[in-house]
């Protein structure tokens, strides 16, 4: 099984020690998921894999599986597919965080290949995923009083003839025409072994994830047996990962982040895995309760999202023995300072970042838990692989690599990294010979540590200034009333875009805009970086699984800046205002002005030419 450091990675000279004391090849001799599992089974087989909370009300009594009974899950589900749809079939999944999920996740990937599905997509985007992936089966949840999953599943059914439906539903469901009952019929197959010759290994494909947003072409990341494999190692490697350690299970099944580094890296070290509800910390029951769970189970590693971590920061402690916490990770969006300061305040640890995506099989590099940490800094690679920051060039191409504290693109090389997408069209610009542009931009300090300045496509470019939109939001983080905050540009005729940033206030607090000013301006050096705009708002919008998610922002400060310019500059009072995502700039800006002559819609397609956008004028 995988050769763990007996003792932490405190030093880069620790991580380059651990790599030349023996090859690669037998550090991790697991030549799949399905061996992980096995080699876990053996090693801990009482030892509680999964735990399962409901309602985290304090009477439940959770469901467990240990890793014996995970092993014979995953060889019933991987049995299960093979009997339904042949060799090397692939298996989608539209579930929440269940046993059942961990069980078809992997039972795929041993059988053929898993396509692990965002349920919150519209139905559209999900049709075109699963042509898109060739996917045979599909997994769902049954009929839920507020899911909607089922309805679209019915919905997918008609659209793809052939599609083979499989429910997860309670017992005593009723049954359904032409559906198959998960749990009825894993109970039909084997537990001991499998029923089929060659389980994917190695290169065969164990995975295809997601990404690239909710809209336009499905874009399908390949991942392989062993790119898996090599990236848990690097995750449970430098976070200590222990067989004693018992895990939160915040992030959902169809994110790669809950997939390797909170299910396959915890697996490869016997760790366990506190799975809180099926909606994870959506769930505001879990939120609320967040401090009481991780007491009553005696968890030692708490970890969620940047925007999660803050929303249980707020709930009190209430009394709650949370002293067998040794560390906290986060993940899947950049750590705000204030975040980290206070979850070292509460719990006396500290908050270590994970930054992966989903092209590098999940993980990219980590804040060792042993090493110098503080929040600021995303840690040292994977060993095994490699990370440069190299020089953009101006014609777009990525050039030589960055001296040490100078921003440039982060890339990745290494056996984790992805060999590509599903359509090797969408693969220009990202692969390129074994190496992955990430898009990110970041740098390297004199200790090797990572640190993120943010997304390439996230800067706010103002007068050919590049302005990084975190060092904005951090200065507002850190102001008391503010519990979360996010930076974009909005659309300016003379500079390109101004730097604006939208707030979401702690319960109870209020501020002033000026007064959010002028801490930002106090804490942000760069002039050109000081918010035109300071926007309070009840909510920043999230994705699924708690990250900021900017477009709607931007969309909503350009709608703010044109309604503006057409109601009050232009005269237009009763025009009506449109702005989405797309477009050769990524954005489309749709103004209807009723009964306007010809010479009035001129006038404002003439105001609006000088903007970053793409802008529509009609009459109604």
């Amino acid at each position: 099984m995988a050769q763990l450091p007996v003792t932490p990675i405190r030093t880069l000279d620790d991580l380059r020690r651990f790599e030349a004391e023996m090859p690669l090849d037998a550090r991790l001799p697991e030549r799949s998921v399905l061996d992980v599992l096995a080699n876990a089974a053996e090693c801990w087989p009482e030892r509680t894999a999964l735990t399962q909370l409901m309602t985290g009300a304090p009477d439940e009594v959770p469901r467990r599986v240990n890793y014996r009974e995970l092993l014979g899950l995953v060889r019933r589900a991987a049995n299960l597919f093979h009997t339904l749809a042949g060799p090397r079939p692939g298996v989608a999944y539209m579930l929440p965080s269940l046993i059942e999920t961990h069980a078809t996740l992997w039972g795929a990937e041993t059988a053929g290949y898993a396509v692990p599905i965002n349920f919150l997509l519209q139905p559209g985007h999900i049709a075109a995923l699963l042509k898109a992936s060739g996917a045979r089966v599909l997994v769902a949840l049954g009929p839920h009083p507020v899911l909607d999953i089922w309805q679209k599943a019915l919905a997918l059914r008609e659209q793809l003839p052939g599609l083979i439906l499989v429910r997860v539903a309670p017992p005593g469901t009723p049954a359904e025409d032409g559906v198959i009952d998960l749990p009825a019929a894993l109970a039909a197959q084997p537990a001991d072994r499998l029923v089929f010759d060659n389980p994917g290994r190695d290169a065969d494909v164990a995975a295809y994830f997601h990404t690239g947003g909710t809209t336009g072409t499905p874009r399908l990341v390949a991942h392989t047996h062993r790119s898996q494999l090599v990236a848990a190692l690097g995750g449970a490697v430098l976070a200590d990962l222990r067989p004693t350690d018992i895990l939160t299970a915040t992030l959902p099944l169809f994110h790669v982040g809950g997939t390797i580094f909170c299910a396959l890296s915890a697996f490869m070290a016997g760790v366990s895995l506190l799975i809180m509800s099926p909606s994870g910390l959506r769930n505001p029951a879990m939120v609320q309760g967040f401090w009481r769970l991780v007491a009553q189970h005696g968890v030692t590693l708490a970890g969620a999202v940047p925007s999660s971590v803050g929303a249980v920061l707020e709930s009190p402690l209430a009394g709650a023995d949370i002293s067998a916490v040794r560390a906290g990770f986060c993940g899947a969006a950049s750590l705000p300072l204030a975040v980290g300061e206070r979850f070292r305040q509460v719990t006396g640890r500290g908050l270590y970042e994970v930054y992966g995506m989903t092209e590098a099989s999940g993980l990219i590099a980590i804040d060792a838990v042993g090493g110098p940490g503080g929040v600021g800094s995303v840690g040292w690679p994977l060993p095994y692989t490699r990370v440069v920051v190299r020089r953009l060039q101006a014609d777009g191409r990525l050039g030589e690599a960055c001296d040490g504290g100078e921003i440039g693109v982060i890339t990745v090389e290494g056996p984790h990294v992805s060999p590509g997408y599903r359509n090797p069209e969408h693969n220009v610009g990202i692969f390129e010979d074994g190496l992955l542009n990430s898009g990110d931009l970041g740098c390297v300090d004199d200790t090797g540590r990572l640190h993120i300045a943010g997304r390439a496509k996230d800067l706010i470019i103002r007068s050919g200034h590049n302005i990084d939109p975190l060092m904005i939001e951090n200065a507002l983080a850190e102001h008391p009333a503010v519990a979360l905050a996010a930076a974009v540009g909005m659309p300016d005729g003379y500079a390109g875009e101004l730097p604006v940033c939208y707030v979401a206030l702690r319960p109870g607090a209020q501020v002033s805009e000026d007064e959010l000013q002028a801490h930002a301006q106090a804490l942000i050096g760069e002039r050109p970086a000081w918010p035109k705009r300071i926007h309070v708002i009840d909510a920043i919008p999230l994705t699924s699984v708690g990250k900021i998610y900017k477009p709607q922002l931007r969309c909503d400060a350009a709608s703010r800046l044109v309604t503006q310019l057409v109601h009050e500059q232009l005269g237009h009072a009763d025009a009506q205002v449109q702005v989405r995502e797309g477009g050769r700039r990524g954005m489309r800006v749709a103004v209807t002005l009723p009964a306007a002559s010809a010479d009035a819609v001129a006038a404002v397609e003439r105001a609006l030419a000088g903007y970053l956008f793409e802008a529509e004028v009609s009459s109604s």
